[in-house]
C-alpha cells in the first residue's frame, strides 16, 4: 500500500512541520531507527507516537501564542480604561 500524502493547510509551514517531526523523533530516541529504516518502514505504533507528540507540541505552541495575544490585548485595553476613569471624575 502506498503512503498517503496529506496536504498542509499552510504549505509554507511544511519545512517547519518536518523540523518538529524530526525533533520529536530525536526526543523519543527514534532518530537512529528512522535513519536506518526510513519513515516508510516505521511501525504504526512508532509513527503514531511521533504524530501524537507533534500534536501535543503544536497545541502547546498555539496556546502560548493565544495567551500572548490575550496579554497584548489586555495591555492595550488598560490605558483606555484609565483614561475613561479620568474622564468620569
Amino acid at each position: 500500500m502506498a503512503a498517503r500524502r496529506r496536504r498542509h493547510v499552510l504549505p509554507e509551514a511544511e519545512s517547519a512541520l518536518d523540523d518538529v517531526k524530526y525533533e520529536v523523533a530525536r526526543d523519543l530516541d527514534l532518530d537512529d531507527d528512522i535513519r536506518r529504516r526510513g519513515w516508510e518502514n516505521m511501525t504504526t505504533r512508532e509513527a503514531g507516537k511521533v504524530g501524537g507528540h507533534m500534536v501535543k507540541r503544536m497545541i502547546r505552541f498555539a496556546e502560548s501564542r493565544l495567551a500572548e495575544q490575550a496579554r497584548r490585548r489586555e495591555g492595550e485595553a488598560q490605558p483606555e480604561q484609565a483614561s475613561r476613569k479620568q474622564r468620569q471624575r
